[in-house]
């Protein structure tokens, strides 16, 4: 099997140059589906940090590469939104966010922040012995007692240490979200109106985001909490400084 992609035909949500070259490296088997990215492209292509696939096998080799907190050895591993990457040796942490016109771009933030990352529920089935299993937008999947209140479309936040779900949002009028696809992708603001289509036809959604606000499909919103928005990121600057600030 090839090992190599046309740029020409990348997914939309891929963050490469589709004519200066004829090829790029094709994703491997993981989470999150074609949409993936393979992880050599942004090292190579979006940060810079290695000037080739065995500069690249290099650097993952030795650990220095972790996604979602685990060290990652292979270099077509796709890398998808939400997903958290860390270089430790770097100090340097980054979310993979939608941008403007659903190109995934990296966002930098502090290690507490990446600490955790976020989810989308797709899925909620009953498995053997009562237990519920919650399947995420990548494809992971997640155990929670049969009487725990998730339920699809929810967002959650789990830690990448335990794996243990650390908070819960829920899919609703006033929620927090961002569009992920489409033309307002990027664009954050909190569910106005859920407009349900009768039949087959997806739901639409009514979002205020403080300017004219927007409509979507509902397939294409994701809720999120206030560490996604500038705000919130000002805020744990701020409560970083103050503790700084507390220990001298």
């Amino acid at each position: 099997m090839t090992r190599h992609q046309k740029r020409l035909s990348v997914p939309n949500s891929w963050p490469v140059e589709r004519k200066t070259d004829t090829f790029t490296v094709k994703a491997g088997a993981g989470p999150h589906g074609e949409a993936g990215v393979p992880l050599v492209v942004l090292l190579r292509d979006v940060l810079g940090y290695v000037d080739s696939t065995k500069e690249a096998r290099y650097a993952l080799n030795n650990d220095a590469v972790l996604v979602n907190g685990d060290a990652i050895s292979d270099e077509q591993r796709p890398i998808g939104m939400f997903d958290i990457l860390a270089f430790p040796d770097r100090d340097e942490f980054f979310r993979v966010f939608p941008d403007e016109g659903g190109r995934l771009a990296l966002t930098a933030i502090d290690e507490a922040a990446a600490g955790s990352r976020l989810g989308k529920i797709t899925n909620k089935t009953v498995v053997p012995g009562g237990d519920v299993q919650l399947t995420l937008h990548d494809g992971t999947n997640v155990r929670v007692d049969a009487d725990s209140e998730y339920d699809t479309k929810d967002s959650i936040i789990v830690d990448n240490e335990s794996k243990e779900i650390v908070a819960h949002f829920e899919y609703e009028e006033g929620a927090l979200v961002t569009a992920v696809a489409g033309q307002h992708a990027g664009q954050i603001g909190e569910v106005d109106v859920i407009d349900v289509t009768l039949g087959s036809g997806s739901n639409t959604v009514a979002v205020d985001d403080g300017a004219d606000g927007y409509e979507t499909v509902e397939e294409y919103v994701v809720v999120i909490d206030e560490n996604f928005t500038d705000d919130g990121a000002d805020a744990d600057a701020a409560d970083a400084d103050e503790a700084g600030d507390s220990d001298e």
